[in-house]
């Protein structure tokens, strides 16, 4: 029988039953994480060029699922969003694929201050949940600053990363992420295993 701790929120009991649960899940995250975080710092160049596709891919597919859903748009306000937005994500995909150099610098921009927004609340997070997970929240911590350490670094260099820089970023970015999914997958496995103890 477990004893719930009063001290913790709804909030903080839903994830530490999420991490009971799913604790498979967050393993094999981690895993797929931390292998994928290597190749692109072993290969940082080639990992900001895929990255740099990849969006643009991505922008290019919501162009086109955006005009299909013009067939749907019943007012005209919601037709004129609707074109916009297409239009714009279309346009922005084309040109990611077609000039990925001059992408790659948008994108360094962009995903810097993913990674510093990511980082600030890897870190809140981490502090906010340190009583459910108390194993592996110095991981999420660590994960947290490492994203702010490399988002400063890639703007104090940022005429001589800008080329490797989205790869590196990327990279280092996955293998702490997955470093951290890794050990609260662990985490959630010691709870399993002490709540069916005999």
């Amino acid at each position: 029988m477990s004893v719930v701790n009063p001290n913790l929120s709804d909030m903080q009991r839903a994830v530490g039953k999420a991490l009971r649960v799913h604790w498979r899940l967050f393993m094999a995250q981690g895993v797929i994480m931390v292998i994928l975080g290597v190749v692109a710092i072993v290969w940082p160049v080639m990992a900001t060029v895929a990255v740099d596709i990849y969006v643009g891919w991505l922008f290019l597919i919501s162009g086109v699922v955006g005009f299909a859903a013009l067939l749907a748009a019943e007012d005209l306000p919601a037709f004129l969003w609707t074109l916009l937005t297409a239009a714009l994500s279309l346009i922005v995909g084309v040109l990611l694929l077609w000039k990925p150099a001059e992408g790659v610098v948008s994108l360094t921009v962009v995903l810097t201050a993913f990674f510093i927004a990511e980082g600030i609340f890897q870190i809140a997070a981490s502090i906010s949940y340190r009583d459910v997970i108390p194993d592996a929240w110095g991981w999420m911590l660590a994960s947290g600053i490492a994203d702010l350490i490399l988002a400063a670094l890639i703007i104090t260099g940022w005429s001589h990363t800008v080329g490797w820089a989205l790869g590196l970023i990327v990279g280092v970015n996955l293998l702490m992420s997955g470093l951290a999914a890794i050990m609260i997958a662990v985490a959630g496995q010691r709870v399993v295993k002490s709540l069916t103890a005999p």
